[in-house]
C-alpha cells in the first residue's frame, strides 16, 4: 500500500516542524501588526516575477480570491503566458532582466511580498538577493526545484518561503498511476496526518472526511455528512485497519510495527520476476537487441531455406533430414551445377545460391547489431530485457524527475523516456538504475522500446500539451486498457480529453501548486495540498486577527463559511494545540485555526478572520 511505503519517509517531519514554526513566527508578526494598529486593512501590494503557467495560475488565484494589488514583472506581454496575464487586472512591468531597475519600476520598495517563480533556481536566488537590497523587510516566496539548497537559502532572508511546485504535484501523478490515494503526509504538533481510504484506517483515527469519490462525476469535497466521505484525513499510528476493526468501530490504540522494508521487498520481487522472464522469453529479449528490419530480412531468408528444403524433398524423394542437409550445403557452400537435374531442382538450387550470398552478411549484421545495441543499452541505461507491470514516465523535467524518484522509492519498476539527452532527470535515472530511452515519445517505436504493451501505467508529464496528448493516444493504440495519466494545463480541455479519448486521469501542475504559492505570499501558512481528481484541498493555518468577524465568535462559526473543516486550534496562553476543541469555545485574537479547505473556502475564511475592511470602498473578495 502506498501509505505504508511513505511512512518510512517521515523523517522529514523535523523539517516540516521547522517550517511550521517559522510560519507561526510570521503569523505572530502579522497578528502583532494588527493589534498595534500598523495594519489598517488597506490593500496589499504583491509583486510576481514570471510568465509561465504557475505564474498565471497564482496571479489569477490572487485576483479571484483575495483583495490585493498585483504587479507582474515579465519579459514580454506577447510571449509565454504574457497575453493571458495581460488580460487580468494587474500592473505589468516588462524587463529582460530581474535587476534593481525592474524592481524599482515595480514599486518593490513599498511592496509587501515578492514571488519569484521562474524555473531557474540560481536566477531566483540572485533576484531575491537584489530585491532584499531594495527592501530588507520584503516577504519572499521562491520557487525552487532543489529543496536541499532551498532549505539552506531560507536562512539568508528574514522572511522567506521556499516552495517546489514539482514536489507538490508529483504525489498526485504517482497516485493516479498506481490507482491509489496520493501519499500526502503532514506533521503537526507531534502528530502525523495522512490521506487514506476510510476502509484502510481505524474509525478512531479519522480526523475528518475529505471527499466522496465513489459516485460518478466530480468528487464531493468536504461533505456535510462526514460519514459519507470515503477519502479521509487520519492520524498515522502504524496500525492497519481490518474488517473486524471497522465493523466494531474499534479505537484500540495498541500499535503495530509497519513493514518499512516493503519497498525493498518489492524491488527484490521485481528483480526475481525479471530474471524469470529472461529465462522464459529469450526470443523476446533478443528482439530488443536486434532491429526490426534485420529480423524481417532474417525471417525471409529462413523462409526461403525452409521452402527449398521442402522442394528438394519432393523433387528428389529424399527424407526431411537429407533434404535439409542438401539445402543448407547449397545455401552456405553454393550449389554444384548438375545439367541433368530436374528443372524444379535447378530453380531451387539457384534460389538457394542467391540466399547464400545474403545469408552470411545478414547473420554478421545481426550479431553486430545485437552487440552494439547491448552496449548502448548498458551505457545509456536503456532496457536490457523486456519487462512488464512497470510504469512508463514520459518527460524528465522537474515533475518527471520527482515522479520517477517517488515510484522508485515505492519499489515500482520504472522506465523513463525523454527526447533530450541533457534533461534534468537523466542523471537521476542513471543514479537509480532506471532504464531511460532517448527519443520522441509520441513515436510508436519509442513506446514499444519502453514495453508500453505490458506496462501498468503511462505517465506523460512533458510541458507540451499537444505532445502529451499524442503520446497518450499512441500508448492507447498499443494497449487498449492502458492506464494513462496526462499532464495538461487547461482544465476544460483536460476534462474533454478524458471523456473523448478515455484517458484515465489528467493533472495540472500549476493548478495543484498555485494556491499554496498565493497563500504563502499573503503570509498564510499552507502546510499541505491534497489532490482529489482535478480539484485541490488545502491544509492551512489561519490566524484570528483582532477586530475580525470571528474574533469573539464560537469555534463552530468558523465552519459556517462552508467548504472549511477546522481540525485543530492553536492557543497562545498556554501555547497548545487543541485537537478536540469544544464547538462553543470563543475565539481570541491570539488563536490560530488549522483547517482543511477548498480554495474558495479558504479565501472566504481569510475574509472573516482578517483585519477589518476600510470604512469606505470595501468590497468582499470574489
Amino acid at each position: 500500500m502506498v501509505a505504508d511505503s511513505w511512512l518510512r519517509r517521515l523523517g522529514a517531519g523535523r523539517t516540516r516542524n521547522a517550517t511550521v514554526s517559522r510560519g507561526r513566527a510570521v503569523l505572530r508578526r502579522r497578528v502583532d501588526a494588527v493589534r498595534n494598529g500598523s495594519d489598517t486593512g488597506q490593500q496589499r501590494h504583491l509583486v510576481v516575477c514570471g510568465d509561465d503557467p504557475l505564474a498565471y495560475r497564482m496571479i489569477d488565484e490572487l485576483m479571484t480570491r483575495y483583495r490585493v494589488r498585483v504587479t507582474v514583472i515579465l519579459t514580454s506581454r506577447h510571449r509565454g503566458h504574457g497575453p493571458q496575464i495581460a488580460r487580468l487586472p494587474v500592473d505589468i512591468v516588462e524587463s529582460d532582466r530581474l535587476d534593481g531597475d525592474a524592481f524599482r519600476r515595480a514599486g518593490i520598495a513599498k511592496a509587501d511580498a515578492l514571488a519569484l517563480v521562474h524555473q531557474d533556481d540560481v536566477g531566483n536566488i540572485h533576484a531575491a538577493l537584489q530585491a532584499q537590497e531594495v527592501n530588507p523587510k520584503l516577504r519572499l516566496v521562491i520557487r525552487m526545484f532543489n529543496m536541499s539548497l532551498g532549505h539552506g537559502i531560507r536562512q539568508l532572508f528574514s522572511d522567506c518561503r521556499v516552495l517546489s511546485d514539482a514536489a507538490m504535484a508529483a504525489p498526485a501523478f504517482v497516485s493516479a498511476a498506481l490507482g491509489e490515494v496520493a501519499p500526502v503526509f503532514v506533521r503537526l504538533s507531534g502528530r502525523t496526518l495522512y490521506v487514506a481510504r476510510r476502509s484502510q484506517v481505524r474509525t478512531g483515527d479519522v480526523v475528518c472526511g475529505l471527499a466522496v469519490t465513489m459516485a460518478r462525476g466530480e468528487p464531493d469535497l468536504l461533505p456535510k455528512e462526514q460519514d459519507r466521505a470515503d477519502l479521509v484525513l487520519a492520524v498515522a499510528k502504524g496500525v492497519r485497519a481490518n474488517g473486524d476493526d471497522q465493523a466494531a468501530g474499534s479505537t484500540d490504540t495498541s500499535e503495530l510495527v509497519v513493514a518499512r522494508n516493503r519497498p525493498v521487498s518489492r524491488r527484490r520481487g521485481a528483480a526475481a520476476a525479471r530474471l524469470r522472464r529472461w529465462r522464459r522469453r529469450p526470443l523476446r529479449a533478443l528482439s530488443t537487441l536486434v532491429s526490426r528490419k534485420l529480423r524481417i530480412a532474417a525471417l525471409a531468408l529462413v523462409a526461403l531455406l525452409v521452402a527449398g528444403t521442402a522442394v528438394l524433398k519432393v523433387a528428389l524423394g529424399k527424407s526431411w533430414l537429407e533434404a535439409g542437409y542438401l539445402a543448407v550445403l547449397d545455401a552456405l557452400a553454393g550449389a554444384n551445377a548438375d545439367e541433368g537435374a530436374p528443372a524444379v531442382v535447378k530453380v531451387t538450387e539457384t534460389v538457394l545460391t542467391i540466399v547464400s550470398i545474403a545469408l552470411i552478411p545478414i547473420v554478421t549484421a545481426t550479431v553486430v547489431d545485437a552487440l552494439v545495441n547491448a552496449r548502448l543499452a548498458l551505457a545509456l541505461g536503456r532496457l536490457r530485457e523486456p519487462i512488464s507491470d512497470h510504469v512508463v514516465v514520459v518527460g524528465l523535467g522537474n515533475v518527471g524527475t520527482r515522479v520517477i524518484r517517488q515510484l522508485h522509492d515505492l519499489g515500482v519498476p520504472v522506465v523513463a523516456i525523454d527526447k533530450n539527452q541533457g534533461a534534468r532527470g537523466i542523471p537521476v535515472a542513471r543514479e537509480l538504475n532506471i532504464p531511460c530511452i532517448i527519443g520522441e515519445a509520441h513515436r510508436t517505436e519509442t513506446l514499444r522500446a519502453a514495453s508500453v504493451r505490458t506496462c501498468r501505467a503511462l505517465v506523460v508529464v512533458s510541458t507540451d500539451d499537444v505532445t502529451n496528448l499524442e503520446t497518450a493516444i499512441q500508448g492507447r493504440a498499443l494497449q487498449d486498457d492502458l492506464r494513462v495519466v496526462l499532464r495538461l494545463f487547461d482544465g476544460d480541455f483536460a476534462d474533454r480529453v478524458q471523456r473523448a479519448f478515455g484517458i484515465t486521469s489528467s493533472r495540472s501542475v500549476s493548478y495543484l501548486a498555485a494556491p499554496a504559492f498565493a497563500a504563502a505570499l499573503l503570509e498564510r501558512e499552507v502546510i499541505g495540498t491534497i489532490s482529489v481528481s482535478r480539484k485541490v484541498l488545502l491544509i492551512a493555518e489561519v490566524p484570528v486577527c483582532a477586530g475580525s468577524e470571528l474574533a469573539g465568535a464560537a469555534l463552530a462559526d468558523a465552519g459556517d463559511v462552508g467548504e472549511v473543516r477546522v481540525i485543530a486550534l492553536l492557543t497562545d496562553r498556554p501555547r497548545t494545540t487543541m485537537w478536540d476543541a469544544p464547538p462553543q469555545r470563543r475565539l481570541k485574537a491570539d488563536d490560530v485555526l488549522i483547517v482543511v479547505a477548498t480554495r474558495a473556502g479558504l479565501g472566504q475564511l481569510l475574509t472573516r478572520t482578517g483585519p477589518p475592511e476600510p470604512a469606505v470602498g470595501a468590497d468582499s473578495p470574489a
